[in-house]
């Protein structure tokens, strides 16, 4: 028979070709063969760039809500999208510092939290289960986070999507938020595929870790009002002599303790907070701990305590805090993975991703802040990774190199001091998958060097080489880059494509003004807003300012060039800092606001009335019918004359930044080790199946 005679050939021919198959889909890779772009529906849809988008809460009990909101509790409300309304969302307050600090400021504009999937896993905004509405709170010009994570998208560094949403409360105005992706299983489906590894969120700050930090953060405590005239003073010029950061002398930022000589030594803390027990000029007589409400566990460590604001930059720091490190200034902790005391935890080993030893309890800050479900085996493998990076051996091997690299290449540029480089270290996130680690960026509204109340040219002017308040190898995440000159160099060359990007033909510039003039009318008609319309104005004069001298600073120093850039007409204060969040657009009564429009940041007053709460049932996603005037029924718009309507797309000439938003290299290559091992065990069955045909035909 003819099937017999040509069984052999067709057997090996359908061997051959799984196996080709096999191989493409296990080293598709190596061999330039890439997996299709995953896509999902909301990087188009609530996260488009190129228009204010309007987002209305419609819920009973609104001013309970807000009243609780320190308490970061769940309430249920619907919420309508651009016209688009999805019924039970979860709501809640979020932040660290900020929610006292909003409180403080006698303002009632808190960050939200919306969960999609809260009471339901499948329900969900356009396959996003959770968006964060940033307050925008110290930045005057609303925009430093949108600008960073734009340009980290850009460059291809993983980072969540953003665009601007003006917020109603049943109808009535509320405020302009930044909507922001949540860096929860949507984010890591959309950029490590439907099987992504471990995320952790590392703190030891005790107001960042997650939900709950920070409440016992009392922003009463401090007292900002000096903290800004001393950014005054160096905002118009008033240089420190010393250009290393090593030479930073905090005596002159306090005053000497009676009959001392002005030394450090002398500096007694007890007269700066009240009640502080001793006082003998040392520091180690001060004892802080009846001055905050202990962390829960904390073994001495105080809840929420933020000394950030407390420090001035040393000079020539970077936008950092300078060559000041008050880890080194306390004696270690006992226990808690390296933590050192006083300043409840700044300078803990896990936080600095450093390697302690094999005990994952020695990394806790790390652990219990895990987002992900981790188990003992992911644990090992992580300080594995930890163990060869604090030597900086294996790099390729426990790194994403080529995404770290691109992290920190945005990072250094727009000098953030409130992160994973400054004092603080946090205010990031961690990914690890398969012993690779990689981060992710997150929190930049003290970015461009707005933190600590640093000193113009010391920010414009920091070293892209040394973007640490420390040493490198104290930072072993950022350290690696230049322990090896190939690593370096890679990172010159991106550093230098970045500057040629955005500013050989004024790209930045021009998003940063293309993007004011896209919010500007929402900005001029917010009524909660931290700053005024004309703080507001400044504030993006600021930025532009800063980000083309900055750029002009980096270049000389990728082309070994010590010359400074001259800063000296650039005031930092002006873009918001961590004394900057005033209460509301009225302060001083330069912008008074229409009693219809949420005074003072009061709860709307149709909270309780017409508009009806969430019903647990309703349709998911409804589309609103228009009314006969063409407004959205279940959404008053409470529109001001002269803005547009939020929601829809602005005409051509709008002036929005549209088409340069994101390019988040539109869906990640979606590389499952789940779909791979599915594909190789369907070729194993091809295969199987074949043979065993193969072998009925000889009989």
């Amino acid at each position: 028979m003819s099937t017999s005679k040509h069984i052999d050939k067709i057997c090996i021919a359908v061997t051959a070709v799984t196996l080709v198959v096999t191989i493409l889909f296990m080293c598709g890779g190596a061999l330039g063969v890439s997996a299709s772009p995953k896509t999902v529906k909301y990087e188009s849809t609530v996260f488009d760039t190129s228009y204010v988008h309007k987002i209305d809460i419609v819920m009973n009990g609104w001013d309970e809500f807000i009243e609780n909101c320190e308490n970061e509790e769940y309430y249920s409300c619907a919420v309508v999208v651009d016209g688009v309304k999805h019924a039970d969302v979860a709501i809640r307050a979020k932040g660290n510092t900020s929610l006292s600090s909003v409180r403080s400021l006698g303002s009632r504009r808190y960050s939200f939290k919306l969960e999609f999937d809260h009471y339901d896993d499948a329900r969900t905004l356009d396959g996003l289960d959770k968006l964060c509405l940033n307050n925008l709170i110290q930045d005057n010009t609303m925009m430093k986070d949108f600008i960073v994570y734009t340009m980290m998208n850009d460059l291809g560094a993983d980072s969540p999507l953003c665009s601007f949403a003006y917020l109603t409360v049943n109808g009535e105005n509320w405020g302009l938020y930044l909507a922001v992706e949540g860096i929860e299983d949507s984010f890591l489906a959309r950029s490590y595929g439907s099987d992504p590894g471990e995320l952790y969120k590392p703190d030891s700050m005790s107001f960042g870790g997650g939900r709950g930090n920070g409440k016992g953060f009392n922003f009463d405590d401090f007292d900002f009002g000096d903290f800004d005239a001393k950014t005054e003073e160096k905002d118009q010029g008033e240089r420190s002599q010393s250009e290393s950061r090593g030479s930073f002398d905090p005596s002159g930022q306090f005053p000497a303790a009676p009959g001392g000589d002005g030394q450090q030594g002398d500096f007694d803390p007890s007269g700066q907070f009240p009640g502080a027990p001793g006082g003998d000029g040392q520091q180690g007589g001060f004892d802080p701990s009846g001055q905050f409400p202990a962390a829960p566990g904390g073994g001495g460590q105080q809840e929420g305590f933020d000394p950030s604001g407390q420090f001035p930059a040393a000079p020539g720091g970077g936008g950092q805090q300078g060559g000041f490190d008050p880890s080194g200034q306390f004696p270690a902790a006992p226990g808690g993975g390296g933590q050192q005391g006083g300043f409840g935890g700044m300078g803990s080993d896990d936080v600095k991703l450093k390697y302690i030893d094999d005990d994952p309890d020695s990394y806790s800050n790390i652990f219990d802040n895990a987002k992900t479900d981790v188990s003992s085996a992911d644990k090992k493998r992580l300080i594995g990774s930890l163990k060869k990076l604090s030597s900086y051996s294996d790099l390729e091997e426990i790194l994403d190199t080529d995404e770290v690299l691109r992290y920190f290449v945005v990072h250094n540029f727009v000098c953030n001091g409130d992160s994973y480089t400054g004092s603080m270290i946090h205010n990031y996130y961690l990914y690890e998958e398969d012993g690779r680690l990689s981060m992710i960026p997150w929190d930049y509204n003290l970015a461009f060097g707005t933190f600590q109340g640093n000193n113009a040219s010391g920010a414009v002017n920091s070293s892209v080489d040394s973007p640490v308040s420390g040493s490198l190898d104290d930072r072993p995440m950022v350290g690696w880059i230049f322990s090896d000159e190939s690593y370096t160099e890679k990172y010159h060359e991106l550093f230098a494509s970045f500057i040629e990007r955005w500013f050989s033909d004024g790209e930045l510039e021009k998003l940063i003004s293309d993007t004011a003039d896209m919010i500007r009318p929402y900005v001029e008609k917010d009524p909660t807003k931290f700053c005024t319309a004309v703080e507001f104005e400044k504030g993006v004069d600021a930025l532009s300012e800063f980000v083309s001298l900055r750029a002009e600073a980096v270049s000389r120093q990728l082309e070994v060039d010590d010359t400074a850039v001259d800063a000296g007409s650039l005031s930092l204060s002006d873009m918001g800092s961590m004394g900057r969040g005033t209460a509301g657009g009225d302060q001083d009564g330069r912008e008074a606001r229409s009693s219809e429009s949420g005074r003072g940041g009061e709860a709307p007053r149709g909270s309780g009335g017409d508009q009806p709460a969430a019903t647990p049932g309703e349709s998911d996603a409804v589309t609103v019918p228009p009314s006969e005037d063409g407004a959205k029924d279940a959404a008053p718009s409470g529109k001001s004359e002269g803005a547009p309507d939020r929601g829809q797309r602005p005409s051509e000439n709008a002036g929005g930044p549209s088409g340069r938003g994101f390019s988040p290299q539109n869906g990640q290559v979606n590389n499952s080790r789940s779909a791979v091992w599915l594909l190789l065990g369907g070729s194993v069955l091809v295969l199987a199946a074949g043979m065993i045909f193969a072998v009925k035909k000889k009989r």
